[in-house]
């Protein structure tokens, strides 16, 4: 293949961004063109917005004839690239998909679900000034489908739905790890740890994984010592969810297969880096939502028993999935692996691979 183009930041040294939002299924048409539209009214223009479709040939065709075949291909700014999965299923390979392919100097990923305020880019930039900065993660707020948090659900847990929680630091703050569906990184910091690990994380609407970005962070700052990596609650983006994850039910599933990935995660960076900011937050973040939550409930506030009693399950059922996680890879080998982000084609060639797309979307019409 074609070597990639250079990367360099802009003339007076600030970064180039290369959003990259990874799509799975139609059912989020509405939503994909939402994310991307808020990309392109950033403050700080993105060079290129990469959307990178996770086996689903029929959303590839439709993205392709909107994006690089309609009547508005070559005039969106900025432009818009479509690209296949060229890993296995699931979110870890299609972000290298579209790190591969990517021009920026900085790689920021989007949920396709998500909408970004309009300094999202302009705020994470800022951060970069700084060389020693590998990754910037910001904050992700809750759009709940119902128009508002059921009374029984805790903050200390919105991670279960893919947002920031409370516990996280606020400001801007050096963290372990950056949240996926909100964050960025230097594109230097995949060439040094290499891409996100397969057999990891999420798979469309399959069980609801996670971790992969903690395992690569962790990862990062072990090629990588000096790193620093940062949240900035200032960088925000709005996540969809859906009346399906406001449901007691989904919580449970959730928080269970996150002990599953932690499982995993802990067997390759080890128990200390891998639990290490779980520990303050069992010891210290949750016992204070418990505390809060049975104070509401005696003063007769409407959820504070529930909030309480959903921090104790989300506690116990990721405790379970930690535990059934760590008995099932003993002795197993683990579908978890890590690989070099793979090449990225010329454009010369993704051109004609589009063409080719196109041209048998024609067909198929005809």
């Amino acid at each position: 293949m074609a070597a990639a183009p250079p990367r360099r930041d802009s003339a007076d040294g600030s970064p180039r961004f290369s959003v990259v939002i990874c799509v799975y299924t139609e059912d989020r048409w509405e939503d994909i063109g939402a994310a991307v539209r808020s990309v392109g009214e950033q403050s700080w223009p993105a060079l290129e917005i990469l959307l990178v479709v996770d086996h689903n040939p029929a959303l590839l065709d439709r993205l392709a004839r909107v994006y690089e075949g309609g009547s508005g291909a070559g005039r969106q700014t900025p432009a818009v690239r479509v690209l296949a999965n060229e890993g296995p299923r699931g979110l870890s390979a299609g972000r290298n998909t579209g790190i591969a392919a990517s021009r920026g100097t900085v790689i920021a990923f989007l949920d396709d679900d998500a909408v970004a305020a309009p300094d999202w880019l302009r705020h994470m930039a800022s951060a970069y000034a700084d060389p020693l900065v590998m990754a910037v993660g910001g904050r992700t707020v809750p759009r709940w489908a119902s128009g508002h948090r059921p009374a029984w659900f805790p903050e200390e847990f919105d991670w279960v739905v893919g947002c920031a929680y409370r516990g996280l630091p606020r400001g801007r703050a050096p963290v372990r790890n950056v949240l996926g569906g909100n964050s960025s990184f230097r594109r230097t910091a995949f060439d040094e740890a290499g891409g996100f690990a397969v057999g990891i994380g999420r798979d469309g609407d399959r069980r609801p994984l996670g971790c992969e970005e903690t395992e690569f962070c962790i990862r990062l700052a072990q090629a990588r010592p000096d790193a620093v990596l940062l949240m900035d609650d200032r960088a925000v983006i709005q996540h969809k969810v859906p009346a399906v994850r406001e449901r007691f039910r989904y919580f449970r599933r959730r928080t269970y297969a996150e002990g599953l990935s932690k499982a995993q995660v802990t067997r390759h960076v080890g128990v200390a880096k891998g639990l290490e900011s779980e520990r303050r937050y069992t010891t210290r973040v949750l016992p204070g939502g418990v505390a809060r939550g049975l104070r509401d409930a005696l003063l007769g506030r409407r959820g504070g028993a529930g909030r309480a009693g959903a921090i104790v399950t989300g506690v116990t059922a990721a405790a379970a999935g930690y535990a059934v996680g760590a008995l099932r890879a003993r002795g197993h080998d683990s579908p978890f692996r890590t690989s070099d982000v793979p090449p990225s084609a010329g454009r010369h060639q993704w051109d004609a691979a589009m063409a080719d797309v196109r041209e048998q979307a024609t067909h198929r019409r005809t």
